[in-house]
């Protein structure tokens, strides 16, 4: 069984930030049908769908719908957000039964100006709905992907959250992720380069792709991993395809047994810095 599966139920965004490359793919929102038939498909099922791919999830005209067809099948939810929406819909997914994790890209907001009133206010909603949040039991990532940079914004956002939690210090430089409060933790992590055709290869070897996780598209295209943003691996539809077929076609075939042996089989791999991190790991047969 998969653990997470990435679903992008719109690509559409409201911010333009340095560290997200976006998609030249035509704008589109998965309908509420269309999501239900993608959660029906995806067996065995998964741990957790991820809404996210592209796109700003809480864009989603009908958001309150999607969280209610999950709740049907008792899929647990994560979602990664800007953070901008959370006060419009704090209430919808905070009666969510099955939302199980939400991650905070607090770096969005240093990337996209605006004035420190406005970065003020923003990092009360975010603390308050994360607040609110983590008392239902949610867990709540509060990222920091941008490698400590200093014009992002980073110690505004870092004094913010020592006045909310009284913390004084904060663990060594190198602690990844370390708890804020009671199911709030901060995540703090470089910036990575995303896969490119046209970057150099990098000395990818192995990934967790297809083996651990997938991404299915707006339009309901199948690619490995959630870093697939313009659908360059497309492996088949899951609008109109069951997923063991697509998981059956020799490309992803291919895929899993270059990863076996440390060999990637496609070109766009070769090129992800993100996967870099995956090299120590030993891998197990397709």
């Amino acid at each position: 069984m998969r653990k997470k599966v990435y679903v992008e139920i719109t690509n559409v965004c409201n911010l333009h930030c340095a560290f997200c490359p976006g998609t030249r793919r035509t704008p589109r929102t998965m309908s509420p049908e269309e999501f239900a038939l993608v959660l029906d498909r995806l067996q065995p099922r998964p741990s957790y769908v991820y809404l996210h791919v592209m796109g700003e999830p809480l864009l989603h005209p009908q958001l309150p719908e999607l969280l209610a067809i999950a709740a049907q099948r008792s899929q647990k939810l994560c979602l990664t957000t800007n953070g901008t929406l959370l006060r419009e819909h704090a209430q919808a997914l905070l009666r969510s039964p099955v939302l199980y994790r939400v991650a905070i890209s607090l770096h969005s907001i240093g990337e996209n100006g605006g004035n420190p009133a406005d970065a003020r206010e923003y990092l009360e909603n975010v603390w308050s709905f994360s607040s609110r949040a983590a008392a239902r039991g949610v867990i709540i990532a509060l990222r920091l992907w941008n490698g400590g940079a200093a014009d992002a914004g980073n110690e505004t956002i870092l004094d913010f959250l020592r006045e909310k939690t009284g913390c004084s210090a904060w663990p060594e430089p190198r602690a990844r992720s370390f708890r804020l409060s009671e199911r709030i933790y901060l995540e703090l992590e470089n910036a990575f380069d995303w896969p490119d055709r046209s970057a150099d290869e990098c000395g990818v070897e192995f990934c967790r792709a297809l083996r651990e996780q997938l991404g299915v598209l707006a339009d309901g295209t199948v690619v490995p991993c959630c870093l697939d943003h313009d659908g360059d691996l497309a492996l088949g539809n899951l609008f109109t395809q069951e997923l063991a077929e697509i998981l059956r076609s020799p490309r992803a075939r291919a895929m899993l047994e270059g990863f076996s042996r440390r060999r990637p089989s496609e070109d766009f791999c070769r090129r992800c810095g993100y996967a870099l991190r995956f090299n120590r790991i030993n891998p197990v047969e397709p």
